[in-house]
């Protein structure tokens, strides 16, 4: 089930956003991920988040600001389970028209994207990390 996130969800968001980022992006030093915890949680709290329960248990969210997905992390153990497909298919509910920016060397976020109609509109670099990403969009009208 697709909801709101509730502020007792954010510890379990958290540990997702940790874990996940980690897992998928390798290629950047675990201490960045981890140097940036805080900041964050805090924006978390502030942001419109979607989390994906099952059993009582967060095992994914989406955050957007406005029409741009900020992140779409899933439980590593959960992925492939069509999690971050229903999560997509939530926001895509919601909105006409989504971007979201994606790091190069993620291939199986790229393909996962690409797959659910996601297409890239420009590559620019990270200035946080020096990784070169891919902005991304979807539009209902375009299907």
């Amino acid at each position: 089930m697709v909801r709101t996130m509730r502020a007792d969800d954010l510890d379990a968001v958290m540990r997702i956003w940790l874990e996940a980022n980690l897992r998928a992006h390798d290629f950047i030093k675990a201490s960045y991920w981890r140097e940036h915890c805080a900041d964050v949680r805090d924006a978390i709290a502030q942001a419109e988040v979607r989390v994906y329960v099952q059993e009582q248990r967060v095992l994914g969210f989406i955050g957007l600001h406005d029409t741009l997905i900020e992140g779409l992390f899933v439980q590593p153990d959960q992925c492939g389970m069509g999690i971050g497909k229903a999560l997509l298919d939530a926001a895509k509910k919601e909105n006409g028209h989504l971007m979201l920016h994606v790091y190069e060397k993620n291939q199986r976020a790229l393909r996962f994207y690409s797959r659910e109609g996601f297409r890239i509109q420009s590559r620019r670099v990270d200035s946080d990390t020096g990784e070169s990403e891919f902005v991304m969009s979807w539009n209902s009208c375009a299907l």
